[in-house]
């Protein structure tokens, strides 16, 4: 079916629920339509997925640490992020504070499953771009590790598409570690790691 029949029949429908509710019938569907219902409902229906995200839900003390050369010492900070979930527990959203280069810094991110395309998602916008990151990846269940993979535009180099790998490993209810990886003149380097521990508050 192509594009236009979809809307033409999403039209249909938003037509017919009107009139249909006016005379208390259900909309009549053809079985083309009704198997695109049934699609559409799985694809949206949350799963174990998404149950496993969403125990990283809930308030968290993070220690912040960033190499500006691999080489070189890294700069050490805290911050704090507030995760919860997200439409009727589809999406973990992350709400980072905390500081880079002695000024505040503030993200927001979403991690998620897609029923679709069965991959893993991750997105993420923040105070110091403004510019959306978005990478996809897997799961390793025997090692509880999120690999997701995507591309940053450098500002510093005229926007150049640099290889990014995240790499997000749950130690266990209470500590998650995220690190993330650029790859640059064919050699791949940590940039950033981020240590999660559940806060008590």
């Amino acid at each position: 079916m192509k594009y236009t029949q979809v809307s033409l029949a999403a039209l249909a429908l938003l037509v017919a629920l009107p009139l249909a509710a006016q005379d208390k019938q259900p909309p009549k569907m053809t079985a083309e339509q009704q198997a695109m219902m049934a699609a559409w409902e799985k694809a949206a229906a949350p799963g174990e997925p998404h149950k496993q995200l969403a125990a990283m839900a809930g308030q968290w003390n993070v220690k912040q640490t960033m190499w500006m050369d691999p080489k070189g010492e890294p700069m050490v900070q805290t911050g704090s992020a507030t995760n919860t979930i997200a439409l009727g527990g589809r999406h973990l959203r992350q709400d980072y504070r905390g500081e880079w280069m002695g000024q505040p810094f503030e993200g927001t991110g979403y991690t998620g499953y897609d029923n679709v395309t069965g991959k893993y998602y991750s997105t993420w916008v923040d105070s110091g771009s403004t510019g959306l990151f978005v990478a996809r990846g897997d799961y390793d269940a025997a090692t509880k590790t999120y690999t997701f993979k995507g591309e940053m535009a450098d500002a510093a180099a005229g926007g150049k598409l640099v290889p990014i790998r995240d790499v997000l490993r749950v130690v266990d209810n209470d500590h998650h570690v995220f690190e993330m990886y650029e790859t640059r003149d064919g050699k791949e380097a940590r940039v950033m790691q981020l240590d999660y521990t559940r806060s008590s508050k």
